[in-house]
């Protein structure tokens, strides 16, 4: 179907079906208005023209467009109208969001809508209601005229489940115009970036976090341990400054290991030389807590008196540890259902505010997997193809930082200690 500099086919549709689609926000900033472009050109069943359009008259002022796309196959106008909602486009006059049964425990109907973590609202009695706790890669579930993500695990017969795209819209992150040093470099991985001036805007973006009454998550690696830079995140938890701890046995382990003998995976950590029979000070590690009956009461018996796993209890501040196939053990706080692992970090995502990844690959992935859009997410690592993995994996808001675990946690803190002091 040729069209012309409008997006309109050069003859008549014959029986042409039409709808159309209104963009609202910063939509040339955010790219937006030009990915629907593109969608709609590099589809030659359909034809558009921009009806109405308002670039704003300042800085602040959002933008506006109204484009009328029409189809003589409403099947791919249907395709195409999905593929619009998927980039922000709010269908006019949708019709409301289609519901289905879920046919049994843990199984969802089978056009059931894939969310995204953006946020994003459904269509009920010709209403637009806001689906709580987004977060991609799971259904939407209807109780009681609202509406929620839910894991199908967490899926029981009979639900109100909502299929296909009808009555769906989402709620793309947008760039703002002030050309942010955080925002700029979220675009790009890089070992060059400059480093001072990103850990410094980072360093206000956590304070501000916290400020509002949100925490700061942070996902650990053994690699914390292992470089030294333990003392790094002690002082951190012990000042307020990471309000959450999400790691796997390992960070737990050689933690308390470099309590109780001074290593880590039996490096002595204060000169890197292995240590005589270092290899099983890991395992003794685990033994003795499980003995004690866990971290918490090895804190209370004197047992363990410093270290990262000592602070975060100490704060009272949450801690979920998640099993893993190769864990040693595993401790005894160690939650070694990935299930139960993943409806013990769920409970606290909606306090998050922000999340430093921190050296561990998998356990990143897998926390990014269920974080909003809307929270400030840093991925650390040393390996560039480590932090571009999560981008990858659907985390797009993550700013990817490559850096060393001791490097990134000493120069955060003198980055918050300077701004503190700004």
């Amino acid at each position: 179907m040729p069209a012309n500099a409008s997006g309109m086919s050069d003859g008549p549709v014959s029986q042409a079906i039409a709808r159309h689609i209104e963009l609202r926000g910063h939509i040339i900033d955010s790219g937006i208005f030009s990915r629907v472009l593109g969608t709609l050109t590099d589809d030659e069943r359909v034809a558009y023209v921009i009806e109405e359009f308002d670039s704003g008259h300042t800085k602040t002022e959002p933008s506006y467009a109204r484009l009328r796309i029409e189809s003589g196959d409403s099947a791919a106008l249907d395709d195409v109208l999905d593929a619009l909602r998927a980039l922000g486009a709010e269908v006019v006059a949708d019709s409301d969001a289609a519901l289905e049964p879920a046919p049994a425990d843990g199984i969802v109907p089978d056009q059931f809508y894939a969310t995204t973590n953006f946020p994003t609202d459904v269509r009920l009695a010709g209403e637009w209601v806001p689906v709580d706790l987004p977060e991609m890669d799971c259904a939407i579930v209807v109780v009681g005229g609202r509406a929620k993500t839910i894991a199908f695990y967490d899926v029981k017969a009979g639900d109100s489940i909502v299929v296909g795209h009808e009555g769906v819209r989402i709620h793309r992150t947008e760039r703002s115009r002030k050309r942010e040093v955080f925002e700029f470099m979220a675009s790009t991985v890089s070992s060059e970036k400059p480093r001072h001036a990103l850990l410094g805007e980072v360093a206000r973006e956590l304070l501000g976090v916290l400020a509002a009454g949100k925490r700061v998550l942070l996902v650990g690696g053994p690699a914390i341990i292992h470089t030294g830079a333990g003392p790094y995140l002690e002082e951190l938890i012990r000042d307020g400054y990471v309000t959450a701890l999400f790691a796997g046995n390992a960070l737990a382990t050689h933690d308390i290991e470099s309590q109780f003998f001074g290593t880590s995976l039996g490096i002595q950590l204060d000169d890197a030389f292995p240590a005589e029979e270092g290899h099983v000070h890991h395992l003794r590690t685990v033994n003795r807590i499980r003995a004690a009956g866990g971290i918490r009461p090895a804190i209370d018996a004197g047992l363990v008196r410093s270290g990262v796993m000592y602070e975060a209890y100490t704060k009272n501040i949450p801690v979920v540890l998640a099993g893993s196939i190769r864990d040693d053990g595993p401790l005894p706080d160690v939650i070694p259902d990935v299930v139960d692992c993943q409806r013990a970090m769920r409970r606290y995502v909606p306090e998050i505010g922000m999340a430093l990844l921190v050296c561990t690959l998998l356990h990143s992935i897998a926390v990014g997997n269920l974080l909003p859009a809307t929270c400030k997410t840093i991925c650390v690592d040393i390996n560039p193809a480590s932090v571009i993995k999560l981008t990858d994996r659907g985390t797009h808001q993550s700013l990817g930082i490559v850096m060393d675990a001791s490097s990134f946690l000493r120069e955060l803190s003198l980055a918050i200690a300077a701004a503190r002091g700004a």
